[in-house]
């Protein structure tokens, strides 16, 4: 037993290691970490790159409720493969123990506790800072599109009505806005992606819709049947189930088509 002890205990150790993500890195495309000034603090921010020749449109990403994790950043790598410069704010930056970001905090739940405490103003500023930056990039052609993900779909309703620039937005499975003052600000076309299985956040869609219509906005949300909440990234992993499997590639296919505006 004593012989199998330091076997164990090194066993233990590294299954608290992060495993590296392959996509991130091996990617091909130039990536990279950024500070960007935002009202008075500072915004880490990961920002991805096509190999393209040409100016290309840029695509703010945010997070779901568990903050800048790899998962995310895939995403944006995955954006850029495609032709895009995708930038991923992380909105914890500044929030965790000893003023650190996402990645300093001890688990999802700590950093999903950390997202409940940001102030609306500040979430707002980085949004609008994120946006402002990506857009005048030496090598973006100036238009904008902005999507998220739980916590970040929302997140991207506000985006949507409040940050300048905005071409288009893609709010994935998030809750709408449910007043006036959500939607008067809205001139892009707004593209929502929802799981069938998400009674939670669809009870949101037809108010929401109601809203956009009263006031001459564009909405067009899709439900993927049996598609649970959070299928982009439940999708892609071992194992998913048919429907949220399905969901992901047709989001993808439809996410892509409806992107060409920004190009």
């Amino acid at each position: 037993m004593r012989n199998l002890l330091p076997v164990l205990l090194l066993a233990a150790a590294c299954a608290t290691q992060p495993v590296p993500n392959q996509q991130l890195e091996t990617t091909p495309r130039h990536d990279e970490w950024v500070t960007i000034p935002s009202a008075g603090r500072t915004l880490h921010a990961y920002v991805v790159y096509p190999q393209s020749k040409a100016k290309s449109g840029a695509v703010v990403v945010i997070h779901e409720n568990r903050g800048l994790t790899d998962w995310v950043r895939t995403v944006a790598d995955q954006l850029a493969a495609k032709g895009y410069i995708a930038i991923a704010p992380d909105m914890l930056s500044g929030s965790a123990p000893n003023g650190g970001r996402t990645s300093d905090f001890a688990t999802s739940d700590a950093a999903r506790e950390g997202i409940s405490k940001l102030p609306r103003e500040q979430v707002l500023a980085d949004l609008a800072s994120s946006a402002a930056y990506v857009r005048t990039l030496p090598s973006a052609n100036g238009k904008l599109a902005v999507m998220g993900f739980c916590w970040g779909g929302a997140r991207t309703w506000e985006a949507a009505n409040t940050v300048d620039g905005v071409s288009i937005a893609f709010p994935f499975y998030g809750t709408g806005p449910n007043s006036d003052e959500g939607v008067t600000g809205i001139e892009a076309p707004v593209h929502g992606f929802y799981g069938g299985d998400d009674a939670r956040v669809n009870a949101t869609i037809e108010p929401t819709k109601a809203l956009t219509d009263k006031h001459g906005k564009t909405f067009d949300p899709v439900i993927y049947e049996g598609a649970g909440h959070a299928f982009m990234r439940l999708g892609e992993e071992a194992n998913p189930t048919e429907a949220n499997r399905k969901a992901r590639e047709q989001s993808w296919e439809r996410l892509l088509g409806l992107l060409r505006v920004i190009q």
